[in-house]
């Protein structure tokens, strides 16, 4: 992998262009929270643009490769575009790869923002070009009307500053459909993180959506695991059974074995993920006897959701009572 390059830090008056590498704005719009989202980017001095062909829908609910990669380039190689958000996730972002040309981004670096599919696109980034990216709130995620504050407050504290963030657990956390009815939330509190496995580790940050970032083995577009922090999650069509094989092949990888810990963010309630279930899982894998584990992490498909630099520094800590992780370089 070429050497690591951390794009500047976001300042009030800057230009925040939205594409959709995934699913269509057409889809999202179905749902229109776009008061809410203009006010927040306006209160964070922000300036938000749109790629041309956000609104283009299939029978994929996305749009042509073509039209994708397009707004893509776009927003890399407009001089006035401080930052790239996605719209929403989906299944298809990796249909871009091997189109992307890796050298106007590479020469124009800016921050790329979202999470789930889009962990295809911003490894990918990572392996080619060496370009942080975050694993952070979508568009759409702006458009939550109550109970965003601390994903928010993550969010800005890495995008705008570069001091080192220490995560720690949220109060509460929610994975109901917020998006239909905003007047009917469903909030659960937090039993905070899970220590796994003890240990300290310190390496470059790789992961994102467990099962999308494993779409990437065997390509050009797979970074190296050799010290890597592993931060990784999946969604409610992951169940125990499906993130147990999707974790050992990414531990069976080679490189693998240079892990220097792994964080696992907060399963949904469709996955039927149990504590127990996953120390199951965790306890098959011999080389995460070594180095420190910790599962429940506030990333991922519940809310709040951190934002972490993928390609950035981090070091986790875990004892049998506690544990801590910290965003050293973001």
């Amino acid at each position: 992998m070429t050497n690591v390059v951390f794009p500047p830090k976001l300042k009030a008056g800057d230009v925040v262009r939205v594409v959709a590498p995934s699913r269509s704005r057409a889809m999202v719009m179905e749902h229109d929270h776009t008061g809410v989202i203009a006010a927040r980017f306006a209160e964070l001095g922000l300036t938000l643009t749109y790629g041309a062909h956000v609104d283009e829908r299939d029978a994929f609910d996305s749009s042509s490769i073509a039209s994708r990669v397009t707004d893509l380039h776009d927003a890399f190689a407009d001089p006035s575009v401080a930052a790239i958000l996605t719209v929403i996730g989906g299944y298809n972002s990796n249909e871009l790869l091997p189109y992307l040309d890796w050298e106007l981004i590479r020469a124009n670096p800016k921050i790329l923002c979202g999470y789930s599919d889009i962990s295809a696109l911003q490894n990918a980034i990572l392996a080619r070009t060496g370009l942080v990216t975050y694993s952070g709130p979508h568009w759409s995620t702006f458009g939550m009307r109550d109970h965003f504050e601390q994903t928010l407050g993550w969010f800005t504290s890495v995008m705008f500053d570069t001091a080192p963030v220490e995560l720690t657990p949220a109060a509460h956390w929610s994975d109901d459909l917020w998006f239909l009815d905003q007047d009917k939330r469903e909030l659960t509190p937090n039993d905070g993180w899970w220590p796994m496995r003890p240990g300290s580790g310190e390496g470059r940050i790789v992961g994102g959506n467990l099962c999308t970032l494993n779409l990437l083995q065997g390509t050009p577009y797979m970074p190296s695991l050799d010290g890597a922090l592993l931060i990784v999650e999946d969604d409610l069509e992951s169940h125990p059974a499906t993130f147990a094989r999707d974790l050992t092949s990414l531990l069976q990888l080679p490189g693998a074995a240079g892990i220097r810990g792994l964080a696992i963010g907060r399963f949904q309630n469709a996955s039927r993920m149990s504590r127990p279930l996953l120390e199951q899982i965790i306890g098959n894998q011999p080389l995460l006897a070594r180095v420190p584990v910790l599962a429940n992490v506030d990333v991922g498909h519940t809310h709040p959701l951190a934002t972490f630099p993928i390609g950035g520094r981090g070091r986790l800590v875990v004892t049998d009572t506690e544990a801590s992780l910290t965003l050293l370089r973001h």
